[in-house]
């Protein structure tokens, strides 16, 4: 999943070369790993939660080489994906795409962006396979070769694109403002970045920023999460919304040393490009038309939908449901209780991945992976 930042050469605008860091991330991704199980800690493991079995499905048509050379630390999967353009920051060797260009369906596209040779290689060499496997005509899935600080570099037009996902990859990018630029620039108005990363308790010393093993394991270049809500909202994105939050445990004696009493937690946020919020809430009801979800829909940590219930959700919110692909999914009124009805109140929310853990007691907070709409509506238009 190595993918970096190309960074600015004397030459101006358009000159760029590798870094120290990227060449250590792809000698590391490309050279010192060839299996997941050549990791020396778990945090780029996914969790063990329960995946749902149309997920399931979707993996086990994925070849097994593109599987084993996964270094992904959560499954990322968002909800409403029919019809989508979708974009893969550190695509790796293209288990996810492969994974996402079945819940896309053959009128959706997946395009994968990655720096690594090695990891393209083994990508692009399914291609064919898994057109073939998934019965489409031709392939909805392509790779490119290039740095998630660098899209424009790597010909990705912008607002070209209706959701960008990234699994455990930010982190090995030296610039984190950058990555979050470029994915705001090349998504569509309404779009969403939906992501999983590895984040610290706080700011990380320049031994841990400086250390190669730490850094390639997703640690040495994890954020603090306050530095997140804030470069996010600085680049344009409303304010992140956090879906959920694993504690991380290294056990390796000789990195946990290193790392002394920093704390680690892999989270999903979820990120949109919408219109400054009103401060105004609002009533909605969800409608229930999302395929795998016909029940209730758990959009983050603070909000969960159930089928034609009345819930309250603050300006931020309502303006994210009324300004996405979620907008023919709701119902939406002005504040105000109509006369003999319920609203049910959303509990308290919070951004910090690290109070979200210890809210709930326990070191994993799962929700649903998320799906795709149903052949009768396309979330993506």
């Amino acid at each position: 999943m190595a993918e970096c930042k190309k960074e600015h050469g004397e030459g101006g605008k358009g000159c760029f070369v590798d870094s120290v860091i990227h060449v250590d991330v792809k000698d590391y991704y490309g050279k010192t790993l060839k299996k997941t199980s050549d990791l020396k800690s778990n945090a780029c493991l996914a969790p063990s939660q329960p995946i749902p079995a149309f997920i399931l499905k979707a993996l086990k048509k994925i070849h097994p080489e593109v599987t084993a050379k996964y270094y992904g630390c959560g499954l990322v999967v968002p909800e409403c994906l029919e019809g989508c353009r979708l974009l893969d920051l550190g695509s790796g060797s293209g288990r996810d795409c492969y994974m996402l260009s079945q819940l896309v369906g053959e009128k959706g596209h997946v395009t994968g962006i990655d720096m690594t040779e090695d990891q393209l290689e083994v990508a692009r060499k399914y291609v064919d396979h898994h057109t073939q496997e998934f019965g489409y005509e031709k392939p909805n899935v392509d790779f490119v070769q290039g740095y998630i600080e660098a899209l424009e570099e790597a010909v990705l037009k912008e607002n070209s694109f209706d959701i960008i996902i990234s699994n455990c990859v930010v982190n090995l990018s030296p610039d984190k403002r950058k990555v979050l630029s470029d994915a705001y620039r090349v998504l569509k108005d309404g779009g969403e970045l939906y992501f999983s990363d590895v984040y610290s308790s706080s700011k990380l010393s320049d031994e841990i920023k400086n250390h190669k093993v730490l850094w390639g394991e997703c640690l040495g270049g994890a954020l603090w999460w306050e530095d997140l809500v804030r470069l996010a909202q600085e680049v344009g994105f409303s304010p992140p919304r956090l879906v959920t939050a694993n504690v991380i445990t290294v056990d390796n004696k000789e990195l946990e040393a290193i790392l002394v009493d920093y704390k680690f937690v892999s989270a999903t946020y979820r990120l949109f490009k919408i219109p400054k919020i009103s401060n105004k809430g609002s009533l909605v009801i969800y409608n229930g038309n999302i395929t795998g979800f016909e029940e209730s829909l758990e959009f983050d940590a603070q909000y969960t939908f159930k089928v034609d219930e009345v819930v309250e959700v603050d300006g931020e919110v309502a303006s994210i449901l009324s300004h996405s692909r979620f907008a023919e999914e709701f119902t939406l009124q002005p504040p105000g209780v109509p006369a003999g009805c319920t609203v049910r109140k959303p509990k308290v929310g919070t951004v910090n991945p690290f109070e979200l853990v210890l809210q709930l007691g326990s070191a994993t907070v799962s929700s649903a992976t998320g799906g795709c709409c149903g052949a009768e509506s396309s979330c993506c238009k």
